[in-house]
């Protein structure tokens, strides 16, 4: 027993030694649930407010502005753009400008004055259950006093001001909104890792120094590490597509080559952020490490699971940055809302940046290494 004591407890330090001098595994320990612990504390919000809104009121009377001045009081929506007609909102709400427009009719006074049904309507995205059930709280804002000057004195004011229209997803059915999204978040897990031991993999096994003495240069080494996995990429995306179709029903209501066009770029995108990784891990262990630090921001960030608009400022800002929040929103507009490629454009370039920064970093990075 004292030897077994011993041979076991050498071994615990010479573990503790070894986890003291690998500084990369130690952040790793500290950060991971620091990261989680601020996210969910600070940027997840259930609570959704300041959701994007739009206004067409085609009333124009002093009631009418006195209607979207108390949904903007009411702090569940933000007025960030003005339309001339309904239709005009509904094409906000397809390019995913707004989450919500609030559409006054011409005859917004008489029917107050009728009381027989709400005077407005919301338009809703409801490919986000979340923010159908927050403009539900708009919806039963009362006709307060301030429009009883045009009410007859026999008519009682109608219960709820708005009549929602819920547009994409009226079921309110969770799988719709998930299973776009779950594309983009299995990509970002398993490309990232992918291409992440791609050159640890190399280094360990010895075959990185027999491609340093070939003419191959770095571009060109980073290059065809991440062609493969982009085919790889886009059958997984295929099977997700298809098996969310056969099995929830998943409408594809835009174009498919606008689907896989902007699949491709996402999935670049997301590998060059694995060999970014790989070039800084010295293990296959640290990389894995690193692609999960890089992938638990991703999906609680994005909008996949949480209202994008319900989070703090500083955490939209930082989200702005990965790429699964913009390939969230462009594959629920072009699935989901029937958006084209060229109306989801100012969440390309986003991708477009990610991907030329991350691949140029990994080449400075990889030839640091090589020097």
């Amino acid at each position: 027993m004292p030897q077994f004591l011993g041979r076991t407890l050498a071994i615990a330090r010479k573990e503790v030694r070894q986890l003291r001098r690998d500084r990369l595994t130690f952040g790793m320990i500290v950060g991971i649930p620091l990261v989680q612990l601020v996210l969910f504390g600070y940027a997840i919000n259930q609570d959704v407010r300041h959701l994007r809104a739009g206004v067409a009121d085609l009333a124009g009377t002093q009631h009418s502005r006195l209607l979207a001045a108390d949904a903007a009081g009411s702090q569940v929506v933000d007025i960030v753009a003005q339309a001339e007609t309904v239709e005009e909102l509904e094409t906000l709400l397809r390019k995913g400008r707004i989450s919500v427009g609030i559409a006054i009719p011409r005859d917004f006074d008489r029917r107050v004055q009728q009381g027989e049904r709400p005077p407005a309507q919301l338009l809703v995205d409801g490919s986000d259950p979340v923010i159908l059930g927050a403009a539900r709280g708009i919806a039963a804002l009362p006709v307060e006093n301030r429009f009883r000057p045009i009410l007859p004195a026999a008519v009682r004011p109608p219960e709820r001001t708005f009549e929602i229209r819920a547009y994409y997803n009226p079921e309110r059915r969770s799988a719709v909104q998930i299973v776009p999204g779950l594309i983009g978040v299995i990509l970002t897990l398993t490309m990232v890792i992918f291409t992440a031991i791609a050159i640890v993999r190399e280094r360990e096994r010895g075959n990185l120094e027999l491609l340093i003495t070939t003419p191959v240069r770095t571009w060109e080494l980073m290059v065809g590490k991440v062609l493969p996995y982009m085919f790889v990429g886009l059958i997984q995306v295929t099977l997700v597509l298809l098996a969310g179709w056969a099995l929830f029903r998943i409408p594809i209501r835009g174009s498919l080559v606008d689907f896989y066009l902007a699949g491709a770029l996402f999935v670049t995108a997301t590998l060059t952020m694995g060999l970014l990784v790989s070039t800084a891990a010295k293990t296959q262990f640290q990389s894995v490490q690193m692609a999960i630090f890089f992938f638990l921001p991703s999906i609680l960030l994005s909008g996949f699971m949480f209202p994008f608009d319900g989070m703090p400022r500083w955490a939209q800002y930082f989200a702005e940055i990965l790429p699964l929040t913009h390939f969230v929103r462009i594959v629920r507009g072009i699935l989901l809302r029937g958006a084209s490629l060229v109306e989801v454009h100012r969440d390309l370039w986003p991708l477009l940046v990610f991907m030329t920064v991350t691949l140029s970093l990994s080449v400075v990075r990889f030839r640091k290494r090589l020097d």
